[in-house]
């Protein structure tokens, strides 16, 4: 019974994709209307994926028989990893319409942008719910096709068109690499059913024999996802999509770009059984982590800086697959799309929160004993957590990893708190948050753990030496920002600490020379004028 009224998981994409389609069928709907029909229809996706997310919570994953000839066709597959993702996109999904309403109430291409966002939200729900790769691939293929329409929903903007061809030529290089993966694992398994194809997999793993068609497609599934996901060099579009109304940033950086993870998540099982396709996660996700983090760090537009935040926290994210952390891995997806929903949403009010949040005087600098009394005082609090929960290096590198980088945030903000005029209040107060902040963390990181159990494979130790390296490479690297980040306010002024800030601000030019490349080879019109960002150059005023 469970199994057949799964099929009403449907009808959240259903209703999405009729409430796009309807008002080209009747254009003289008024405005009204289609907000009306757009807000039953994110009600009825939220209804949906709430009743079928209690229905794995109590009876399991679910899956339709598959409707398929020689196991190519169409069925849904929903357990507690594709029941968060559904929840997840179909709440932010139904916020973000909700703000588009008022948003752009006035704007002439008002409907235009309504049923835009509902076959975007139609098309990444559909990719969440999925029972079969062929129609996985058919879904990820129009989630980007709807997202470029919105990118360029004005397109008579320079910087959204060159941020949305650089998102397309890396959309059907990603699409590319899906469907020769695909055809991979339809000769080495006979199926594409999720159910056969997984069951296959875990055979395999307990043979320990793992054909070669079988870890090339692991492999050409990470570049797929990773390029999805915005990962360096691919990362430059992004950072540009600001032209775009706010309520598609939004949507765009709290679901959409979750795709490339949800991949790698979903197929878990088949990614796993290569150990080059989970390196190329840990090493890529790692320096695009590293990477976006830094440059963030030294950007002054509110929504360019989240968007290398973005950047980041996908690096982040893929990090943590790559070291065996997949329960971490979608905890981080779910904390990162709410945060960011919120962030962009609310970025107009920033500047209120700013001028009301407590910041540290521009000239502080922590004397050394103040440094080492955080570093002690945060160890302690991390390490005391880490050995309750058993987060080890050996038994828990990725949650190691981001546990150890969430340390060096948590003594750089501590230090911040103790000042150059010590007060015990504040200081007591910023180490109680840096204990709740730990404790926080890794009970979140149980829990998941225990709630994905059955989806996701357990966390895998460190593989040999090459694993050992890479998370102390990661550890190392946050280490070393942390440090430089605490001596610039001392050397500031410094010719060459000023240089290293505006190439650091300028993200080393990767996206300007992708700007260049992308502008010479691409086919058709170029726009009116090139968005190259202009260099950022600090000079001392009299």
């Amino acid at each position: 019974m469970m199994t057949s009224s799964l099929w009403l998981a449907m009808s959240g994409p259903a209703a999405l994709l009729a409430a796009s389609l309807l008002p080209a069928i009747k254009p003289d709907l008024s405005q009204q209307a289609v907000n009306r029909m757009a807000a039953v229809a994110s009600g009825v996706a939220g209804a949906a994926a709430f009743a079928t997310a209690i229905g794995v919570a109590t009876s399991g994953a679910l899956h339709t028989p598959a409707l398929a000839i020689s196991g190519i066709g169409f069925g849904l597959y929903l357990d507690s990893v594709s029941a968060t993702m559904f929840c997840l996109v179909s709440f932010i999904g139904a916020i973000v319409l909700r703000y588009s309403f008022t948003y752009m109430d006035g704007d002439p291409g008002q409907i235009r942008f309504i049923r835009l966002m509902c076959l975007t939200l139609a098309a990444v729900l559909t990719l969440a719910i999925s029972g079969n790769l062929l129609q996985f691939t058919l879904a990820w293929s129009a989630t980007s096709l709807a997202l470029h329409r919105l990118l360029v929903f004005y397109a008579e903007r320079p910087a959204a068109v060159i941020a949305a061809r650089k998102k397309f030529l890396a959309s059907r290089l990603g699409d590319l690499f899906l469907v020769a993966a695909m055809l991979l694992l339809y000769a080495a398994f006979g199926s594409l059913d999720y159910e056969s194809m997984f069951s296959a997999a875990q055979a395999m793993r307990g043979q320990g024999a793992i054909p070669l068609g079988v870890q090339i497609a692991a492999v050409l599934m990470v570049f797929a996802g990773l390029l999805k996901s915005a990962q360096f060099p691919v990362h430059g579009w992004l950072i540009e999509v600001m032209e775009t109304p706010t309520p598609v940033s939004a949507l765009l950086h709290a679901g959409i770009i979750n795709a490339g993870g949800f991949l790698v998540l979903r197929f878990t099982d088949v990614i796993s059984l290569s150990l080059t396709s989970m390196d190329l996660l840990a090493v890529i996700g790692g320096f695009t982590a590293l990477f976006g983090s830094v440059v963030m760090l030294t950007q002054t537009s509110i929504k360019v800086s989240l968007a290398w935040s973005t950047i980041a926290q996908m690096g982040f994210m893929m990090m943590e697959c790559g070291l065996g952390a997949f329960a971490a891995a979608l905890l981080h997806i779910v904390a990162h799309s709410l945060y960011k929903a919120h962030a962009f949403l609310s970025s107009g009010s920033v500047i209120d929160i700013a001028r009301a949040s407590w910041t540290p005087s521009p000239g502080c600098k922590p004397h050394p004993f103040r440094l080492i009394f955080s570093i002690a005082g945060v160890l302690l609090v991390t390490l005391l957590f880490s050995l309750l929960t058993g987060a080890t290096p050996a038994r828990q590198p990725g949650v190691f990893a981001l546990g150890a980088v969430l340390l060096l945030g948590l003594i750089h903000l501590v230090a911040n708190g103790i000042d150059e005029r010590p007060n015990a209040y504040v200081v007591v107060r910023t180490l109680a948050l840096a204990a709740v902040v730990a404790a926080a963390y890794f009970g979140l990181q149980l829990v998941a753990e225990q709630m994905f159990a059955g989806a996701l494979p357990k966390t895998e130790a460190l593989r040999g030496p090459l694993g050992i390296a890479i998370v102390s490479l990661i550890v190392l690297s946050f280490a070393t920002v942390t440090f430089l980040q605490g001596m610039v306010p001392k050397h500031a002024t410094e010719p060459r600490w000023q240089a290293l800030y505006v190439h650091v601000a300028n993200g080393f030019y990767v996206n300007t020379i992708t700007n260049r490349l992308v502008l010479h080879y691409w086919p058709g019109p170029a726009p009116t004028s090139v968005p190259v960002r202009l260099p950022i150059v600090l000079r001392e005023h009299p």
